[in-house]
């Protein structure tokens, strides 16, 4: 991911500090966008990392900062002018990657800002994505539209074989291969049964497409 990419949403009731903090990302190449409440923070379109001022009209930073973590993995540095110790505390169990005490320099929010994003990225090898549906292959949790989903461990191997290449159809051989990790030999149907549960729980028919005569590929659950 280039600077140019990144979007930045800085979540900032001051126009003073807000407007400096959008120049000064927006001078860096990073892609910047302001509100000015928790209301509209949680409205606001997709971003990569958050600017999180604790002290909003409507609403507590560190309250929104969970709701924040819990919807999205974006990396979410606190700025504050609370600088004690219990305030840190609360923010960083909310979900917050940093915690920076107003006033600070620009130069070090940026290396903040880097740092907090080379670690997100870093985390990210664990997790594969595919429209709504993400998967993390390091806890084994699923999520769609960010609602958690209970698959038996037969059942999170297919999907994790299907979508580690979401365009590629996989024959049933393959697909019997890696999840039991063994040559297979028996009926095939065991993985008609799998695959039925997975599109259930998925909701969506489609969202494991049958390509006659071939296999399988992941769909686009809705």
């Amino acid at each position: 991911m280039t600077e140019g990419a990144v979007r930045v949403l800085i979540v900032e009731d001051d126009p003073g500090i807000a407007g400096s903090l959008e120049r000064g990302l927006t001078r860096a190449g990073y892609t910047a966008t302001v509100v000015g409440t928790a209301a509209d923070a949680l409205a606001a379109d997709p971003y990569d990392a958050v600017l999180l001022d604790l002290g909003l009209p409507d609403g507590d930073g560190v309250e929104l900062c969970a709701t924040l973590r819990e919807r999205s993995d974006a990396a979410i540095l606190v700025i504050t002018a609370r600088g004690e110790e219990p305030d840190r505390v609360a923010a960083l169990d909310a979900g917050a990657d940093d915690y920076i005490v107003k006033p600070f320099g620009f130069a070090e929010l940026m290396a903040r800002i880097r740092a907090v994003l080379r670690r997100s990225r870093a985390a990210g090898g664990d997790r594969i994505t595919h429209g709504a549906l993400a998967i993390d292959t390091r806890t084994r949790r699923v999520t769609l539209h960010g609602e958690d989903l209970a698959l038996t461990p037969t059942e999170f191997d297919i999907l994790e074989c299907l979508a580690a290449d979401p365009g590629r159809v996989l024959s049933r051989q393959e697909i019997l291969e890696r999840v039991w990790n063994t040559r297979w030999y028996g009926a095939t149907r065991v993985l008609d049964v799998h695959i039925a549960a997975l599109r259930r729980k998925l909701g969506d028919p489609s969202a494991i497409l049958t390509v006659y005569a071939r296999g399988f590929r992941l769909g686009d659950p809705r």
